[in-house]
């Protein structure tokens, strides 16, 4: 299945990884891939994932998750998550970390496909509260390629480790470019 996923990813698309996710070191991550423009992010994402030989699993709201599409959204890794109001969802997504012996977890942190002006801050929040790093992954439809960052603690100063996230982020080019992400 790797050959087939290199093939695909490298031979038919044209893409390269830059990076990797030092499967022996970094267990447990939340991954945050950027920017999320359209749905073509998603096999990409499974294919970066097959090529790196690791487990990373993502979330998606929930109604993603019903028949017939929900036991393959499932199968590959997914987690479906109740985005009803009210709940706690930092604490809910952080404890699956201490369930856990190995996650790694895609968040997209602009929370849609559609155009955004900032992030959302649940990514963050979630690896403080379960004591893990982020490693960002750029989906650049522009250069054709995934770069993956070394794994990033997050500090005590929200602000300077955003700047640090978005200019990871600079430049990079989405499936539709109009929605990228702008530092």
């Amino acid at each position: 299945m790797k050959q087939f996923s290199s093939f695909i990813y490298h031979k038919i698309l044209r893409w390269k990884i830059i990076g990797d996710f030092s499967a022996e070191t970094v267990k447990k991550c939340v991954v945050i891939a950027v920017p999320h423009t359209s749905w073509h992010d998603f096999y990409i994402g499974l294919l970066i994932r097959q090529l790196a030989g690791v487990k990373i699993s993502f979330l998606g709201k929930k109604e993603l998750f019903k028949w017939p599409l929900g036991w393959y959204l499932r199968r590959v890794g997914g987690i479906s998550l109740d985005r009803t109001p009210g709940q706690n969802k930092v604490e809910a997504i952080a404890s699956l970390f201490l369930k856990k012996e190995e996650l790694r977890l895609t968040i997209a942190p602009e929370g849609t496909r559609k155009k955004v002006t900032e992030w959302k801050t649940g990514f963050y929040h979630i690896a403080k509260a379960a004591q893990v790093p982020i490693i960002m992954v750029t989906f650049d439809f522009g250069k054709k390629q995934n770069l993956i960052s070394k794994p990033f603690y997050p500090t005590h100063d929200v602000e300077k480790d955003f700047e640090y996230m978005y200019s990871f982020f600079k430049g990079v080019k989405g499936k539709i470019p109009e929605y990228s992400f702008d530092v």
